[in-house]
């Protein structure tokens, strides 16, 4: 038996206690990249959060601060949010019927903005929607 550790004890019965564990401190760079992997289309926070070795509570802890932008580094680096204004029912001649009933209707978005109007219709790429409102933002 080793002694050069003493054993911690249970006050109630004579079996060891679990050793405790340190506290893991992750950087907001890893918080937000392990929050941004959760936020892509079917992900799954438990599977992320179990890859990350992160108890899914956690994640989605950190998923309210970084809608917060909270989990900014001092880059400025987070999602920024744009006020949205929804108005009636897009034209007849601007509705987009699904060819078949086994697709998703297809939707309508338009964008007003001081330098310019942006209007999209059916599924969008994101990282293309995102650049042309940086450069109409810009």
């Amino acid at each position: 038996m080793d002694s050069s550790r003493p054993a911690a004890f249970d006050s109630v019965s004579s079996r060891k206690a679990l050793p405790e564990r340190k506290r893991q401190h992750r950087s907001l760079a890893l918080k937000r990249q392990i929050v941004e992997e959760t936020l892509a289309p079917g992900a799954s926070v438990a599977l992320v959060a179990r890859a990350h070795g992160v108890n899914a509570n956690q994640v989605f802890g950190w998923r309210r601060l970084y809608r917060q932008g909270l989990l900014e580094d001092g880059n400025g680096r987070t999602a920024a949010l744009l006020p949205v204004r929804v108005v009636g029912e897009a034209p007849a001649s601007a509705r987009v019927r699904p060819r078949s009933a086994s697709r998703a209707p297809l939707g309508l978005m338009q964008i007003e903005l001081p330098k310019g109007r942006v209007q999209l219709t059916g599924s969008v790429d994101v990282e293309a929607l995102q650049a042309v409102l940086e450069k109409l933002l810009g």
